[in-house]
This record gives C-alpha cells, structure tokens and sequence, in this order.
C-alpha cells in the first residue's frame, strides 16, 4: 500500500514539472540567470524599407461609403467587444472640407450563426483633423470612422458580424472573431501576440506573416503604430526632425500612413481583437497644442468600462489575465490622475478570479540600450512601489528597437517577487536599430540628454549603491538584464495555469514556429503574497493565494496531467 502511495506521489510530482521541463525550457525559478547578449547579425538588414503606397496592401479597395481599415477592441470584460471601421476617402491638401459624419450610419449585424446574423447595434462615429498654422503645409481630414460596442455576448463563443450603414448598400463582408474565456483562474487565451514599434515596412510584413502564422486569439500593440510623423505632409519621409523643421515648433505628419496602415492591418485585426497602447509617435502636434488626435479617434478604447477617464490608460480582463495599459506620454505622479486610478484598479483585481497581472506602456524603466536609456525614470520613481506591491508579473514595453528580457528586478535589484521586464520594440519599423549598449565603452549617455523631451522632468541620477554605485551606467551587462538581442521580431504568451506562462520571442529570420528566446514565467503566489487590504466593511481580508494541491492534480485541475 505505502509502495503504490508513494508511486502515485512520484507520479504527480513529475506530472506537476513536466510543463516547466518541456523541452529542456528554463523556468524562472531557476533564476536570476547570468546575462546573456547575442551579437548582432552582420547580414540582418537594419534599416527597413517602406512599403510603397502602390503596395496592393495598403490601397483602398472598397467603393462608395463600404467599411474598411475594420478593427476589433475588446472591453473590459469577456461579454463586451468594439468594432471600429472608416468609411469615405480622407482629404489632403490646403482647401479641405471634413465629411458630415452624421451622413453614415454605424451599424453592425452580428451572431453565432454566419446567415442570419439575427442581431443589431448602433454606434457612434467622428472625424478628426490634422491642422498646421503655417503656410505651404497640407491639412488632413479623415473619412468617417465609427466605433460600435457589441454587448452581452458569451464567453469562448466565435462570432459572426458585418459593418456599415445597411440604408444605403454599404455595408462589409462578413467577418469572425471569438471572445474571450470567463475571468476564472482555470481559463486563459491560448495565445497573446505582443509586438511594438511596428511600422510599415517589408520587415513589418515579415513580422505580421510570422505572428499571424502563429495564431493568436489576441494582439497586444505596445505603441508605434504607423510612424505617420516621420514623413512631411507632402508624404516625403524625415529622418531628421531638427533638418527638417528648423522654424517651426509643430513637426509636420504625414496622416495617410494611418490609413496604409490600417488597410494592411484589416486581414488580421478584423478577425483578432488588438489593444492599443500610446507610443511617442502618435504625440503628433498640431494647431492648437492638439496631441494624440489620431490615435484617439481611430481606435477604441475601454476606458469608461474600466473606470478610467483618459484612453491613454485602462485595464480589461483576457481570460485569468488582468491586463493594465499605462500612459508613459501623460501625467503620472503621485497627485495625477492616471496613479490614482492605477491604485485603484489594482486593489480590485481579485487574484483568485485573474491570478495573473501584466502591465504594459511604451517606454521602458529597464533597458540596457543607449536608445532612451533611463528616459522613463520619472514614470519609474512614480509608479514601481505601486506595481510592486500588488506583485505585477509582467512587464510589457517598445520604443528600444531590440528585444531584452529581465531578470525578476524591483528598484534595480535582483528580487524573486518583482516582475519579468520584457521590451520588444522590434516590429520593424522605418528607424534604426538600437545595437549599441550603455555598458559598452564609451556609449553611456550623458545624463543631461536622457529626459524624455515630451514629459520632461529629471530623475535619473548615478546609482547610489549595488555593483554600479557612484555611477550612471553599468560597466558590464547589468545584472538585472537576462537575454538581450537586437532583432526584428514579435512575442507569444501562452498562460498554461494560474503560476505557469510560456514566454516566447520570434526572430524574423527563423520560421514562425522557432524560438529565438523562451522561458517559463512562474508565478509564486506563497512566497510573493500581495499586500492585504481593507474591504468594504472595514475588516481586513487577505487576496487569497491558490496553491498546488494532491486532489487539484488528480482532478487535472491545473492543467498539467
């Protein structure tokens, strides 16, 4: 009796590892690892080519007030998504006259069956411009664009739907997407798609190719769209900005890219809900101080749904996940509102419905590139106690134009309970690559120039202790940082159970199913308990950590036998 005890034991606890042993892939808990930098590929091409706009990808091909650039947003919860779309043909030049949006309706047909698709929603639509008060630049206008929020809809339920205004014949193909599972420590997406600092590039293609053969139920877009501001209002690109705007204080910003961009985007995201995050360049200033006026208008956000009053930053759930959007590009100390509702969004996430936490903004705090080295410092100062304390696990950011993982770091300490930094601003994207390193010889920025020039502020200063002390850069890979690696490339996260994620980085090089970098991201929710906290009736209840169980296993609870 005691022999087949304890085989069954042997049993369970092989069963519980063998997700974690899969192919020999390293866990976390096996960290923190000894930094690693894979040298770049001499043959790699790294600046992109555009896409041309003859490209048949980026051309419109609908007629009359038909829909396209179609996108889906989910909200905050499984039973609620938005359905954007443009109608009508935007307007450049200097004598442009903006679109009645009012003319088109919005309208989306939608069920569980392709024909008929029994039910109907209206929705809202706008049209923004983009203005310059200077002589010899042109104006932009958009087509209409509509934004429909579908509600009560079934969980891990596929969906038929088609858009447009029906009163006048123009309405859309018939398209599908599929919810998300109930919030439920036991349901996750099978795969989240994260890519940033994309563009519109051949190597941006790549990268879509390679995700999108990856099959995503979800797309996280850490910022950077399009790069619309890297090109002059007569669609000639600049790289320089300082060359090419010499006497004025607005950077000209060329909006049809938005448009390119969102028609090459439509085969994917109209199928895939993506979630947007701000990037520097969707800053796009314009007459009146205006910023942000594209990125605002074109896509849907589920800020009101998760209490937030800007759509620079809100939270919404994926399943066990609990996802959290941040503005790096909009107030964030400690008397804002964007940490005041951080604060609070994160004391209501109940761990034991979404045990997993991740984050996401565009700048990074941990990076070991020269690119924006410490440039988010002040965000950093803010807002790292606050993740801290509420144990984030993961940490997703662009804008460095490589990929780097972190060891489990809080306040630039090695630290078992802080969480996993991964940027991945490396879509492909028309810009350089960033190659060079602060901890290579002589390419420690100077201080003065890290501030990010949009938020200012200056927090940055040499670090006061650990292996760097009394200087502003590491002399060597900085511990904190685990693999690093400039490449084109895009992520998957596959949430396995409420302790084990699959983390794994493609290169664009290698086969879409190839793994550059891949780890098992483990939470430890007994070891890193989140701080307990007041409820409503004044009595102090402690989130409650679920952990590994003999009857759990049997029951295959965890999804690991």
């Amino acid at each position: 009796m005691a022999l087949c005890l304890g085989a069954v034991l042997i049993l369970l606890i092989l069963n519980l590892f063998r997700v974690t042993c899969e192919n020999n892939i390293p866990t976390t808990l096996e960290g923190p690892f000894i930094p690693v930098t894979i040298p770049l590929d001499k043959s790699f091409r790294g600046h992109a080519i555009d896409l041309p706009e003859t490209d048949s990808r980026v051309q419109r091909i609908v007629k009359g007030f038909e829909p396209e650039q179609i996108s889906i947003t989910l909200s905050s919860t499984y039973d609620s998504v938005w359905i954007s779309w443009i109608t009508g043909v935007f307007q450049i030049g200097e004598n442009i006259k903006p679109m009645n949006h009012k003319t088109v309706g919005s309208v989306v047909h939608y069920g569980k069956l392709r024909k008929p698709l029994l039910h109907k929603v209206t929705g809202q639509s706008l049209v923004y411009n983009q203005l310059y008060p200077f002589e010899g630049l042109k104006n932009y206008t958009s087509g209409i664009i509509h934004h429909v929020r579908l509600t009560g809809l079934e969980p891990n339920t596929l969906y038929y739907y088609r858009c447009g205004d029906p009163s006048m014949a123009a309405m859309s193909d018939i398209y599908s997407f599929k919810t998300m599972p109930v919030s439920s420590r036991k349901h996750y997406p099978s795969r989240i798609a994260v890519v940033g600092d994309l563009g519109l590039t051949f190597n941006s293609t790549s990268t879509i190719d390679h995700l999108t053969s990856n099959k995503p139920d979800l797309i996280l877009m850490v910022g950077d769209m399009c790069y619309a501001n890297l090109y002059l209002t007569n669609g000639t690109g600049s790289d320089c900005y300082s060359c090419s705007f010499p006497d004025t204080p607005i950077h000209e910003t060329y909006q049809p890219r938005w448009d390119y961009w969102g028609r090459f985007m439509q085969p994917l995201i109209s199928k895939v809900p993506i979630m947007m995050v701000q990037g520097n360049h969707e800053i796009e200033e314009q007459a009146e101080n205006r910023t942000f006026a594209s990125y605002t208008s074109r896509f849907a956000f589920p800020n009101k749904e998760s209490g937030s009053s800007s759509t620079f930053y809100y939270s919404f759930n994926a399943g066990g996940v609990h996802f959290i959007v941040l503005g790096g590009y909009v107030a964030y100390n400690k008397s804002d509102d964007q940490y005041n509702w951080l604060e609070k969004d994160l004391a209501s996430v109940n761990r034991e419905v979404t045990p997993w936490l991740v984050a996401t903004w565009h700048p990074p705090w941990y990076t070991s590139y020269t690119a924006h080295y410490r440039e988010a410092e002040c965000m950093k100062v803010s807002m790292e106690e606050l993740l801290y304390k509420y144990k984030v696990d993961i940490v997703f950011n662009g804008h460095v134009h490589a990929y780097e993982r972190s060891n489990r770091v809080y306040n630039y300490t090695l630290d078992p309970c802080g969480p996993v930094y991964i940027s991945i601003g490396d879509g492909g994207n028309r810009e350089k690559m960033s190659i060079k390193h602060a901890d290579d010889p002589g390419y420690c920025p100077e201080p003065s120039t890290t501030p990010d020039q949009f938020m200012g502020g200056f927090c940055a200063y040499n670090f006061t202790s650990g292996p760097a002390a009394g200087k502003f850069c590491w002399d060597r890979q900085p511990e904190y940082s685990a693999y690093r690696e400039t490449s084109f490339g895009h992520g998957i996260l596959e949430v396995r159970n409420e302790t084990h994620a699959l983390w794994t980085w493609h290169r664009n090089q290698d086969m879409y199913n190839k793994a550059g970098d891949q780890i098992y991201i483990v939470r430890e929710p007994e070891r890193c308990p989140v701080e307990k906290k007041v409820n409503e009736l004044g009595g102090i209840d402690k989130f409650k950590n679920v952990t590994f169980s003999l009857a759990g296993l049997m029951n295959n609870e965890f999804g690991l036998i």
